[in-house]
């Protein structure tokens, strides 16, 4: 009874003690929900992670091809859970511009669903389904009658409540926690102005209560901590008092974050390592990275064997995995005595029989922590835990052979090292096949993280052989570092929710200045910038004034048509001021409201004071494209007409001016200049140019009317004619001298 008693104690302080702090919140209750994976191989547990499927009644074939390969895979893997990160249905008309929730999808997301559940023959509680944006398209408040994912999704029919839910899976005294994280929109806008994650700050606290709940466990058993969610660190918005899920992972230094979203189209390497050190990081950082280890050296001898050092570093990785809605992804992940190792599965070529998931050594690219180094040297994980190069195999058919080869890269090509028949740990009651095989791992210690290469070669006894795919590791615990494409890079580096700010205010600026500034010019310098100063002369011209002065004297020029330039000024100032168009962002029954660049006006906010904008940032894929794509081209477009028909006065005033009866024999280029003067071709090409900026505000436009259902000539005129109507009168403005 004391025992009890005196743990009751601290707990019930420690209760009181965060509801004095935090009054405004109610704290996320302690479940604690543990399932025991009992069976070999001991120490080991592995999930099974699907996003964005996206089953819709325009594309049948995706919930199809879910049923006839996902099924038949988990039966043969066989995981101790299964994670769908978001995106369950895709919500759009069939020209895609329409994005609302259409119930015969959730009812088809139900059917499959089931299938898949009876055909693997795994339980359904270990299901776990989060929403993403495309589940919350036009949802006005959770649990409504637009909800459809309280009604239809594996989370609602287990009454898993709340926007945290949190599993932990037990094996050979260690704890594996999941924690997933539903960050979607309160109130879920229509698309497109809905495509980032929303966190809170109470939802915040909540995830860092529910990573925290082993931390003061007695036991102080070895827990390993995995966050799932739908949206990526560069595309989740901040909460209200700044903060961002990546500040809880860091804290909690978790093993990886798995996410959705963004799709293979952006390409295969969406992963991002994030790491904060004593040292204070870069203010870049913030708002974006290069690579995909964010400058960060794993990689060093200095390491310290204290006890502080080994919780000096705080870490964790992010890893995107493709979609099944085009390029019909899997991913398989394990943890193997605290490494965690995944491998992806692609299904658009058909099913799989053979499934090969190396989980020691790890890929020295993708999986490899700062905390590795430190591991290596100070030998944290134990001698045993390097003994051994392991796999898991999963296959359908009875396994002949598994086989490991290593390559040594220095020679400049793949020469094999080491080759051996891999064993197979034997038990009973065995979950999974797991495959290791000792090996001399000192012998591979090397300082670079990419010399050494593994593959695992598997042959089943109908003959069906597979291979994994090579990759580099480092038993030194170094990385490997990976360079991003640009579209990788725009997607991955770029923290879209923290530049939006300072990248519309940069655009507002560039614009105003090339308005402002050469208007300033022409009035204080009257006609220092004029054709024939800016002209070539002998050999006084240099090429750099020319280009630079020639490009300033566009917009000289530009601001001298008063009309066009005063309705440009004002156009801008009206955008900064008023609403940028009226609609319906929600659903077709709600109020019209607007939509400035702060977001769509839903209300006052709870204090009555401030108004409450919804959609910040996602309003950025309305606001930028226009500045940029419309406003910015249509600017520099009018700006070279109104300089070419100045080019054209003179020319034409110079040859006018010469007499008939001069005996002035020209040359052929003389001719060919005039000829070119005479016909305009620039002004045609301008011409031209002005058509295609037309037709991308044309398109832009269309899928507003379309996104939310409003009349463009009743509820926003100015956005969508005033561009149109400016570029023909600034045409026939300067189509005379």
């Amino acid at each position: 009874m004391e025992v009890h008693r005196s743990r009751l104690l601290p707990l019930l302080f420690a209760i009181l003690s965060a509801a004095a702090a935090a009054p405004w919140y109610a704290a996320a209750a302690d479940e604690r929900a543990v399932r025991e994976v009992s069976g070999a191989p001991e120490g080991v547990v592995w999930a099974v992670q699907l996003s964005d499927l996206h089953f819709s009644v325009h594309h049948p074939e995706r919930a199809y091809d879910f049923r006839r390969y996902v099924g038949p895979a988990l039966a043969m893997v066989n995981p101790a859970l299964v994670l769908i990160t978001g995106d369950l249905t895709d919500g759009k008309s069939k020209d895609l511009l329409t994005m609302k929730q259409n119930e015969v999808e959730w009812i088809e997301y139900r059917r499959t669903i089931k299938d898949v559940i009876e055909s693997s023959k795994l339980p359904r509680s270990i299901f776990y389904d989060l929403r993403g944006n495309h589940d919350s398209f036009g949802v006005p408040s959770p649990g409504g009658v637009y909800d459809f994912y309280q009604k239809y999704s594996i989370n609602a029919k287990l009454s898993r409540q709340g926007r945290v839910q949190s599993i932990t899976l037990e094996s050979s005294g260690r704890k594996h926690l999941f924690v997933g994280f539903d960050s979607t929109m309160e109130i879920g806008l229509r698309g497109p102005t809905n495509l980032f994650g929303h966190p809170t700050d109470k939802q915040l606290i909540e995830l860092d209560q529910s990573l925290s709940q082993w931390d003061t466990d007695f036991n102080k058993a070895q827990v390993t901590k995995i966050a799932f969610g739908h949206f990526p660190m560069s595309f989740s918005a901040l909460t209200e008092s700044g903060k961002s899920m990546k500040d809880v992972f860091l804290k909690h230094s978790l093993a990886a974050y798995l996410c959705g979203h963004l799709h293979t189209r952006f390409g295969k390497n969406l992963k991002r390592y994030y790491h904060r050190a004593t040292e204070e990081s870069p203010l870049s950082e913030h708002y974006y990275q290069f690579n995909m280890h964010q400058g960060y050296e794993i990689h060093g001898d200095k390491e310290s064997c204290s006890k502080e050092a080994v919780h000096a570093d705080e870490e964790f990785w992010e890893w995107e995995m493709g979609d099944w809605r085009k390029s019909r992804s899997m991913r398989v992940l394990a943890i193997d005595d605290g490494y965690v190792s995944y491998t992806d599965i692609d299904f658009s070529l058909g099913s799989k029989s053979i499934i090969i998931l190396p989980t020691f050594p790890l890929d020295s690219r993708f999986m490899q922590r700062a905390s590795a180094a430190h591991d290596f040297k100070c030998q944290v994980m134990g001698a045993s835990t390097f003994d051994t190069v392991r796999a898991l195999v999963f296959s359908r058919h009875e396994l002949v052979s598994v086989s490991v080869k290593i390559y040594d890269s220095r020679p400049g090509h793949l020469d094999v090292v080491f080759d051996s028949e891999m064993k197979r740990v034997n038990n009973s009651e065995s979950r999974g096949d797991m495959y290791l095989i000792p090996w001399n791992w000192r012998a591979f210690a090397d300082p670079s993280p990419n010399r050494y290469w593994l593959q695992i070669e598997v042959m089943d006894i109908t003959g069906d052989t597979s291979v994994s795919q090579l990759r580099p590791f480092s038993v030194n615990g170094f990385a490997s570092k990976v360079s991003w494409t640009w579209k990788e890079f725009i997607v991955m580096g770029i923290q879209w929710a923290v530049v939006y700010h300072p990248a519309l205010w940069c655009v507002f600026a560039l614009i105003f200045s090339l308005l402002l500034v050469p208007r300033a010019s022409v009035l204080l310098f009257k006609d220092r910038f004029t054709y024939k100063y800016l002209c070539p002369n002998g050999n006084k011209w240099i090429l750099l004034k020319h280009l630079v002065g020639g490009f300033f004297w566009l917009f000289v020029e530009l601001s001298r048509v008063i009309i066009v330039w005063s309705l440009l000024l004002v156009y801008m100032i009206y955008l900064l001021v008023f609403p940028w168009l009226f609609g319906h962002p929600i659903t077709e029954d709600s109020n019209l409201t607007s939509m400035t660049f702060r977001g769509w006006v839903l209300g006052q906010s709870d204090s009555g004071n401030e108004v409450f904008h919804a959609g910040t940032p996602d309003v950025l894929v309305i606001v930028l494209p226009h500045l940029c794509f419309v406003i910015l081209p249509t600017i520099l477009i009018l700006a070279a007409m109104a300089a070419e028909r100045t080019a054209y006065r003179e020319h034409y005033l110079s040859r006018s001016g010469k007499k008939k009866d001069d005996y002035y024999q020209k040359s052929r280029r003389q001719k060919e200049h005039d000829n070119f003067w005479n016909s305009r071709w620039i002004r045609k090409f301008l011409f031209v140019l002005c058509m295609a900026v037309l037709w991308k505000h044309w398109k832009h436009c269309r899928a507003l009317v379309k996104a939310y259902v409003m009349n463009p000539v009743i509820h926003s005129p100015v956005h969508f004619f005033f561009i149109p109507g400016l570029i023909a009168f600034a045409v026939y403005k300067t189509s005379s001298l």
